[in-house]
């Protein structure tokens, strides 16, 4: 039995989940939301000592931190890769995962679309010295990315791997804010990747409702 525990809004949670979903595996999301106002659970805090999401686990074995997560998946069970055999691809690989973890999350998704679509939905007012600042780290990140993504349907070339599945959900909130799609739209071959991407089953299935 495989259980992945965290909340459908979550970026990473959403990387583990597409990460099991490419590799065809049946799993239970067992809800967990820390930003609830009674916080998480002491059960829960036996699971992620950091009270973050997700944590999941397989059988007896008990994991969290979602770069783990997801070369735990990859590796654990039947499918296809979702990491390249080539030494220096799988450096690009986990070199651009480093980018959205370091640059893009912060900026792409907290600096402009919690700043432009998250906050206003709730009510609150969008910080604009902050969104200027993230937009203007945006072009940089999304510069650096298109220099680095391989010639090919997915980001490293012919196969997919944990890069697309990690840029995926980063990109879907980007999206919805008109400054980012309006900046996505200088980059092509990052617009015409994501049209496909968008497209697969895995990102439909896991897109929230």
């Amino acid at each position: 039995m495989v259980r992945l525990f965290g909340s459908d809004y979550s970026v990473y949670v959403r990387i583990a989940r597409l990460c099991l979903a490419e590799k065809n595996v049946a799993y239970t999301l067992v809800p967990v939301d820390v930003f609830a106002a009674e916080g998480v659970s002491q059960d829960y805090l036996e699971r992620h000592p950091f009270a973050r999401i997700p944590a999941f686990e397989h059988g007896g074995f008990r994991l969290y931190e979602t770069g783990a997560i997801a070369r735990y998946v990859d590796e654990a069970f039947d499918g296809p890769s979702l990491q390249p055999d080539d030494p220096a691809d799988r450096a690009r690989c986990n070199q651009l995962i480093s980018i959205a973890d370091n640059y893009a999350y912060p900026h792409l998704v907290w600096g402009v679309y919690v700043e432009r679509v998250s906050k206003p939905g709730e009510g609150s007012e969008t910080d604009e010295t902050k969104l200027t600042s993230s937009l203007a780290q945006a072009r940089t990140i999304l510069t650096a990315l298109c220099d680095l993504m391989g010639k090919g349907p997915w980001m490293l070339g012919e196969r997919l791997t944990l890069t697309d599945l990690y840029w995926a959900p980063m990109m879907d909130y980007f999206l919805q804010a008109p400054e980012g799609a309006e900046l996505t739209d200088e980059f092509p071959v990052l617009q015409e990747w994501w049209q496909r991407m968008a497209a697969r089953p895995s990102i439909v299935g896991t897109r929230r409702t």
